[in-house]
């Protein structure tokens, strides 16, 4: 089977303008154990990318999926560690988490970089979602 990775546009974040400085690169990945639930989950990732242009410590993000997988995920980027795990403490971001707990295999890896460049860390994320085994 094919891999159709699908990607969604560059979302700045309310520090995007920092991007050529520091930052913390976090990629998830989530294998749904069945179609429905992998669409809840895109919808959620959806509701979450609105709240990102007011993000703090968020430079940007893109969303991706393989449907044909039942696989979402995302890749963010952050000013620092501390900035993430805020956002991974949020009440909105806990409750997706909670809701989809057990229904799925998450998987993800992070980061930091002395420089963010886009296409590198695009392609470096590409290979970590496409990795056989998966």
């Amino acid at each position: 089977m094919r891999l159709t990775i699908l990607r969604s546009p560059w979302q700045p974040g309310p520090l995007a303008d920092t991007r050529d400085g520091p930052a913390v690169v976090s990629v998830t990945d989530f294998t749904a154990d069945s179609f429905r639930q992998s669409w809840s989950v895109a919808r959620a990732g959806l509701r979450l990318r609105r709240t990102w242009p007011a993000t703090p410590g968020a430079i940007g993000l893109w969303l991706w999926a393989d449907p044909v997988r039942r696989r979402s995920g995302s890749v963010s980027v952050w000013t620092d560690n501390e900035r993430l795990g805020e956002f991974i403490g949020r009440p909105d971001h806990v409750r997706i988490m909670r809701a989809h707990r057990g229904r799925g295999v998450l998987r993800s890896t992070a980061w930091e970089t002395e420089r963010f460049d886009m296409a590198g860390t695009w392609a470096y994320a590409h290979r970590f979602i496409t990795e056989e085994g998966t």
